[in-house]
């Protein structure tokens, strides 16, 4: 599959999806995402085991993370280079939604 094909088929990614790729730009094991992102959302995202570790498992199939190495049975994660670029690009679409919207008045 071609980068852009392979991209594409990621983006829109869910919230849970984008912060955990975003957590590890940094190697993480699954308890570490999980604070990392309670942390970086201020709370508002709360990931399950069973949400963290599927969704894990996804992404390493589709090889946008990888296992790195076991500490004391727990895994470290870390991004690969496909998972470096479909963040980036959910974070040029973000960009966009948000450039697109501003000056909107709601009332």
């Amino acid at each position: 599959m071609g980068d852009e094909k392979m991209i594409s088929a990621y983006i829109p990614m869910s919230e849970t999806a984008y912060y955990i790729l975003l957590s590890l730009l940094d190697r993480r094991h699954g308890y570490a995402i999980m604070q990392h992102v309670e942390e970086i959302t201020k709370g508002r995202i709360r990931l399950g085991a069973g949400t963290l570790y599927g969704t894990l498992g996804k992404m390493e199939k589709g090889e946008l993370i990888t296992v790195v190495s076991e500490e004391e049975k727990r895994k470290i994660y870390e991004i690969t280079p496909t998972g470096r670029a479909v963040l980036m690009a959910e974070i040029v679409r973000i960009r966009e939604l948000y450039e697109s919207s501003r000056g909107v008045e709601l009332t």
